[in-house]
Formats: structure tokens, sequence, C-alpha cells
């Protein structure tokens, strides 16, 4: 498989060796965490030869015998050298029982600089708190982004079509070697059918994984619309999916623990808080939806809306859901003291369409960028203070 550097991860870790903290890196399956893992080690390598390197692969055989804690602390204590600045990396950590213990032994004694990844099923953001009494920073990798793809299929030099075809194939690397479509969409179907069936079904217990799967096609085939655990309750007994609001929202915590969702909560723009009722679900990546769904119920400018939102993640925005009276501005981003407001469009040619996208944006009384991103392919420009840009040069930029 051809392997496409991805330097915006490599070099946070880069800033972060040293620091006393145990750096996790999550994300949902298959998105490349090892990789990452793999890459920079090979960094350290090159450019740290004096530098002690123990590493544990637990999906490799050869390292079975660790697969239990105290085994673990002993073969990292057993390769230590003194003076040479040890740093640990563990790649699938969850693979060995209560590896918690011997991860907060080996960071207590302050002669590792520890590094590890593992399936989110053991690795969920709610349990890092919980598993490491020591502080830690949690590194959060996506999958390929469309600059990430364009990357990867060099040959593919006109922006529109290759971001046709990103929209289709999506961000999951893994896929990218198939060249046959069906080929293709069954492995986005086993990453995903698997997240749900073993790192959710086995984590939580879940005995009813037909209102889990409901619950999950359904997210897939509402991404952008505003909803709530009774909502989607209400919709689903309707269709003869026995369920109540509070497995709905038990379960929707789960799709979002595994990262397979990300939950965009509503936001006041005149009052400037945050709303409780109602969110919106995103999915992680646009690949999964066309694979367990094809084109059913597509409706582009929703799955844009998406594909902008995990990219705005990508970029370290915090993002909302903007609501300005009776309008809704799709997204309300903000980073430090910086905010902007966006809305995501599909084709913005004909008149009331253009019309309908800019007037939330034009009703916004403060001086806060504004941008309107949609299929425009055509160079960016300005109406009355909104930036409108296309989509793919967007997600390029």
């Amino acid at each position: 498989m051809k392997l496409i550097g991805r330097p915006t991860y490599l070099e946070r870790l880069k800033r972060l060796r040293g620091t006393p903290d145990i750096k996790i890196i999550t994300g949902v399956r298959r998105s490349g965490k090892s990789q990452l893992m793999l890459a920079f080690m090979e960094h350290l390598r090159l450019r740290e030869p004096q530098t002690n390197i123990i590493f544990v692969d637990f999906t490799r055989l050869s390292f079975e015998p660790l697969r239990e804690y105290h085994a673990l602390h002993n073969h990292v204590e057993a390769n230590t050298q003194p003076g040479r600045g040890n740093i640990l990396l563990i790649d699938e950590v969850q693979m060995c029982p209560h590896f918690e213990l011997a991860i907060n032994s080996l960071h207590a004694s302050g002669d590792y600089d520890i590094y590890l990844t593992g399936s989110n099923a053991f690795l969920l953001s709610a349990d890092l708190a919980t598993l490491f009494t020591g502080r830690f920073i949690e590194l959060h990798v996506f999958p390929f982004s469309f600059k990430e793809y364009r990357a990867y299929f060099l040959e593919q030099q006109d922006v529109q079509a290759a971001f046709d075809q990103y929209f289709v194939r999506g961000g999951m690397a893994g896929s990218y070697p198939y060249t046959e479509e069906q080929e293709r969409t069954d492995y986005l179907r086993d990453v995903y059918t698997t997240v749900l069936t073993r790192d959710l079904v086995d984590r939580y217990r879940i005995n009813d994984t037909n209102t889990l799967l409901s619950l999950s096609q359904y997210a897939m085939d509402n991404v952008g619309n505003t909803t709530s655990p009774n909502n989607i309750a209400n919709v689903l007994v309707a269709n003869k999916v026995p369920t109540s609001h509070v497995t709905i929202r038990r379960y929707l915590s789960c799709l979002c623990d595994a990262f397979l969702l990300y939950q965009a909560n509503r936001y006041d723009i005149s009052g400037k808080r945050l709303l409780e009722s109602q969110s919106k679900y995103y999915l992680v990546d646009t690949g999964f939806r066309y694979a367990m769904l094809g084109m059913r119920n597509m409706d582009w400018g929703h799955v844009y809306e998406n594909i902008v939102y995990i990219e705005l993640l990508r970029r370290k925005y915090r993002v909302y859901v903007g609501k300005l009276h009776q309008k809704e501005v799709d997204f309300v981003v903000m980073k430090g003291s910086a905010k902007a407001y966006i809305q995501v469009a599909d084709n913005i040619s004909s008149p009331d369409t253009f019309q309908r996208e800019t007037e939330p944006l034009l009703r916004i009384n403060d001086a806060y960028p504004k941008m309107l991103i949609a299929r425009t392919r055509h160079p960016e420009y300005d109406y009355q203070g909104i930036r409108i840009v296309d989509l793919a040069e967007w997600l390029l930029a």
C-alpha cells in the first residue's frame, strides 16, 4: 500500500516530544494511527540515533508473551538504557489486559516518554482520565482529508474531478488500493460493521444490535439534520424498531465514543450561548455513507456540509450549529478569540438558492467573518462582505 506522510499530525508529535504527558493517539479504526506511530518512530531513529526506542506492537505474535501487564512492565524495564532518553511506543495497547497499571507505573518513574495507540473500544476519550492517573495528551487522527487524497492520487490533476471521486471514496486510505468499486465498498462496510459489532457491541455489551444498526443507518441518512433522541426514537418505532429515547441517547453516545459520529451542538448567535435542545450528527467519513447506502436519499448539500464539518475539526476549530431567531447558520466556528460564520451549499447558481443561503449570514449584525462554501467551480469572490468560496478549493487551502 502506498504511504502518504501526514505532516500535521507528525509535527504535533514532534512538538510533544519530551513533554511529561502520556501521548495517546486516538481516532476511528483504520484511520492511520499505527502508521503515524511508525512514521514518528522512523523520525526518531533518523534524528535522534542516540535515543533508546522501546517498541511493542501487540498485533504481532512475537509480542504475544507481553500480553500480561506484569510481563509488559518487566520487558520495558529490562530494555531500559539509563542516560539514553528512553522512549516507549506501544501499538494496540488494549490487547494487554490491565495495561493501564503497567503504563501508570512506568510513567510515575519519570524515565520514559510514552506514546500509545489502541482500539477505540478501550481508549475512549471519556475513559482516559479514569485509566491514566498521570497527565495525558490526546492526539486525534481523522481519515484522509481531500488534500491528502490528492497527494495519494497524484495523477488526478483536475481538482473538481478529484473531489467528485473523494466524495464517494472518502478518506479511509485502506480502501484506496482496491481498483474495483465492489471490493472498495466491501472494505469500507467491513470496517464500519467491525466498529459496530466488535468495538461497541463487545465493549458495552449491547444485546439489541438491530436497534444499533438501525440508528447508525438513520444517522447516515440524516447527516446535517437537526434532531434529538426523542425524534429518532419516534421514527424508529414508527418503522417497527422498538426502542426508547433512553436507549437512543445511550447508543448515540457509543457511536460518538467510537468516532463514527460527531455531535454538533447548537449555538444561539444573538444570545451568545449554547443551546441544550437538539443537535446535529455528522459521520466521520462520507465514504462509509456511500458504501452502506449508495446514493439512496442523497442530499448533496448536507453531505457537503458533513465534509466541511470534519475538515473544520481537522483544522482545530470548535464547531457549533448556529441559530439566529428562526434562521439557521450551518456553522459557528471558534478558535481562541476568533469566530466565523459558515454556510455550506451545493449549487448556488439559482438566484433563489443564493438568496436563501446568504440571507442568514447577512442578518448577523457583528463584524466576524462570514463565508459561503459551495460547489461554485469558480474563483473566490465577495458578496456584501461574504466570501463565496468553491468547496474543493477551500478544502485544499
